[in-house]
């Protein structure tokens, strides 16, 4: 990538402000939903991505999208999982990067994912476990419109983003010590829940998208600096107006 001084100024400049905010969840309380939404964004602004999606495991392996960039993502990653197929899922289950730099030429790896894939617009997807020493507890996917890999720095900086996001929900579960992965996992979906009832809600009561209504909770949630579950719930409760978003 050829950036121009102002341009790599900016950008290093994202990335440390992108990393700041990964490590904050080191030392204080989060929101793990919230967390996983920032690591996706961060993705798709830093990364040059399409999109990006995370999924998340419990203990007991059943995996699950807990967080997306955008709907259209979130939909292809849900089509991931009831397929059982996709890159996302073999990062998980073998631990290691899962480059697809052409995905026309992988139909025959997930022949069932990959034309669904393709017919969203993707042409190359990299997945990268979310995983410290040998505890793998999730993945990263990011979708490219384009075919080919990212460069080294950019794949390093994914890996680096999600082993911080990583350390931090492994870290909580440590400190919590009798309250096991499943538990936080379970506030993971609780938070998803209300989150898309709220886009349902927002989305008929304004005549919008999905799509146009998740960015409105997003943005909402940014410049208020209020957790994105909280928004959901004060919308669902009634206690934020349809228009203030």
């Amino acid at each position: 990538m050829n950036d121009s001084p102002l341009e790599g100024a900016v950008r290093e400049q994202r990335l440390v402000s992108a990393f700041v905010e990964m490590a904050d969840t080191l030392v204080d309380d989060y929101d793990i939903v919230d967390v996983l939404y920032r690591l996706a964004d961060h993705c798709v602004t830093l990364l040059g991505a399409a999109a990006a999606g995370l999924l998340l495991a419990d203990q007991r392996g059943s995996i699950q999208v807990v967080a997306t960039s955008s709907e259209r993502a979130r939909l292809l990653e849900l089509f991931q999982l009831q397929a059982d197929e996709g890159p996302c899922l073999d990062a998980y289950r073998t631990g290691e990067v899962i480059e697809v730099v052409d995905l026309s030429a992988a139909k025959w790896r997930w022949p069932v994912f990959a034309p669904e894939a393709l017919a969203e617009g993707f042409r190359s997807i990299q997945a990268v476990p979310m995983r410290l020493r040998g505890q793998i507890i999730g993945a990263l996917n990011l979708f490219g419109r384009e075919t080919g890999p990212l460069s080294g720095q950019d794949l390093e900086v994914a890996r680096a983003l999600a082993d911080t996001a990583t350390i931090g929900i492994l870290q909580e579960r440590a400190i919590r010590r009798g309250e096991v992965l499943t538990e936080q996992m379970q506030g993971a979906l609780t938070s998803r829940v209300i989150i898309e009832q709220a886009k349902g809600l927002l989305s008929q009561a304004a005549t919008i998208s999905t799509e146009e209504a998740f960015e409105k909770l997003r943005n909402y949630s940014r410049n208020n600096n209020v957790k994105l579950s909280h928004v959901a719930e004060q919308l669902m409760r009634g206690e934020v107006r349809i228009d203030a978003l």
